[in-house]
Order: structure tokens, then sequence, then C-alpha cells
């Protein structure tokens, strides 16, 4: 069963945004709380929202995920910060019916697009989104500011 999440969700939430972190060799970089997600998610200015993957009453994945929007098309889109599913759940359909739930969403909005990204590394997940004839986007480089050099362009 796949459902939005709902603030006592928070916390189990938290723990597996952790563990994907650890997944993805980085859980030095956890820097927010459950308190953060859930103003995030359940505040007056919501930022994101998630869907929780349950089986048999079990929380076993979540996908977290926020509105875009394309100025080429002039329409909204989604964008899919995290898809996780804790190893002992893989291969068991848990993420497609996660991605299937966020398709339809995409498409019950009106929206035009479904965007992610993906580590170069992780190939467990690179086949399983080509499997869904996901192209990727290899003209595209992602860039970030964070930390110094954001604060030094924002003049603070």
């Amino acid at each position: 069963m796949i459902r939005p999440a709902e603030p006592p969700d928070t916390d189990l939430l938290f723990s597996m945004i952790v563990a994907l972190a650890t997944y993805e060799r980085a859980p030095d970089q956890v820097a927010g709380s459950s308190e953060l997600l859930a103003t995030a998610l359940f505040g007056p200015d919501r930022a994101a929202e998630a869907l929780v993957a349950e089986l048999e009453g079990t929380p076993v994945g979540f996908a977290l995920f926020y509105r875009t929007f394309s100025t080429w098309e002039c329409r909204s889109g989604i964008w899919l910060e995290d898809l996780f599913v804790p190893d002992e759940h893989r291969g068991t359909g848990v993420g497609f019916a996660l991605l299937r739930e966020l398709a339809a969403t995409t498409v019950a909005r009106g929206y035009t697009r479904l965007e992610w990204a993906a580590l170069h590394w992780n190939e467990p997940a690179l086949r399983f989104y080509e499997r869904l004839d996901a192209r990727r986007l290899d003209d595209w480089i992602m860039h970030r500011l964070e930390g110094a050099p954001l604060q030094r362009l924002a003049g603070t």
C-alpha cells in the first residue's frame, strides 16, 4: 500500500533519510532533524510531500518530492528528491509501486514531468530506472552552491 505521509510518520521518514544517506556513503552530511522535516512536510509553508510504502502494515520505503516548474512548457512538474527502499525489501516491487504512485500524482495534477537524479555509481538504481524507460539527461550537469560560496555570492 502506498499512502501520503502524515505527521506521525516524521521520525520514521527521518530514520529512512539517514539510512539512505548511509547507503549513499554520506551519513555525515545529514544536517537536518525530525523537527525540521516535520516543518517542511506538514508546516504552514510546506516545502515538500512524501509517500510511505507499507507491506502488511509495516513501512518498507518512502518517496519525498516537491513541485518544480518548466519555463519552456510553462507548466509544473515533480522533482523526486529521495526514493528509498531498505535492502531487505528491494526487488519486491516497492520502488516500482512508489514511482507508479508518483507518476499517477504527476499526471493527475496536470504536470508534465517527473524528474530525479541518481548517483553515477548506483548501478542497481540506474538499471531500475532504465527498465522504466526513464531518459538519462546526460547533457545537463547539476550544480550546487552551499556554505561559504553561497554566503559569498549572497554578499553576506
